[in-house]
């Protein structure tokens, strides 16, 4: 069953680019830090929550133009 899901994808490559995966490093480095900060303008508070320090990271990386899939619609 597994060898199905993989073939699944077109041409077998990764799903997100290796810059993507550099700017979520570093997104989760600075919530250790305490200095990722989730909003606009400075205006939003510390991130505490691990999948939040994710989601800030791939979208930074979305932002920069690196291989990472569109946001699902919620």
């Amino acid at each position: 069953m597994a060898a199905t899901t993989r073939s699944s994808r077109k041409s077998g490559g990764r799903k997100y680019g290796k810059a993507a995966s550099k700017t979520v490093e570093s997104a989760m480095r600075r919530k250790k830090r305490g200095t990722l900060k989730s909003g606009k303008g400075g205006k939003g508070g510390t991130v505490k929550s691990r999948k939040q320090a994710i989601a800030i990271g791939l979208s930074e990386a979305r932002k920069k133009g690196a291989k990472v899939p569109r946001k699902e619609a919620a």
